[in-house]
C-alpha cells in the first residue's frame, strides 16, 4: 500500500502536539478524519513530533509518539505546514 505523511496539530487538555501522521495514499484511511474516527484504534501514531505544554514551558521533540485518541480535544492542519 502506498503511504503519505501529513503534518497535523493535536491538542489535549495539557499539550499542543504537532507531528507527522501516516495516511494511505488514497481510498480507505486516506483522510485525517478516517484515522481520528477509527474506533478499533485507541492510539494515534505520530513521527517527528513536537510536544509543547499549554501552560508554558519548553517543548520536547520525539521521533515517535503514541497519543490516546480519548485525550485529543481537537485536531487541525498547522497554520504553516512547512514548520
Amino acid at each position: 500500500m502506498d503511504h503519505r505523511t501529513e503534518r497535523i496539530r493535536l491538542e489535549t487538555s495539557a499539550h499542543r502536539i504537532e507531528g507527522l501522521l501516516t495516511l494511505a495514499r488514497d481510498g480507505y484511511r486516506s483522510r485525517i478524519s478516517d484515522v481520528l474516527n477509527a474506533s478499533e484504534r485507541d492510539f494515534l501514531m505520530l513521527t517527528d513530533a513536537e510536544v509543547t505544554p499549554l501552560e508554558g514551558g519548553s517543548s520536547e521533540h520525539h521521533e515517535f509518539l503514541a497519543i490516546a485518541r480519548r485525550h485529543i480535544v481537537f485536531a487541525a492542519l498547522p497554520d504553516n505546514p512547512s514548520l
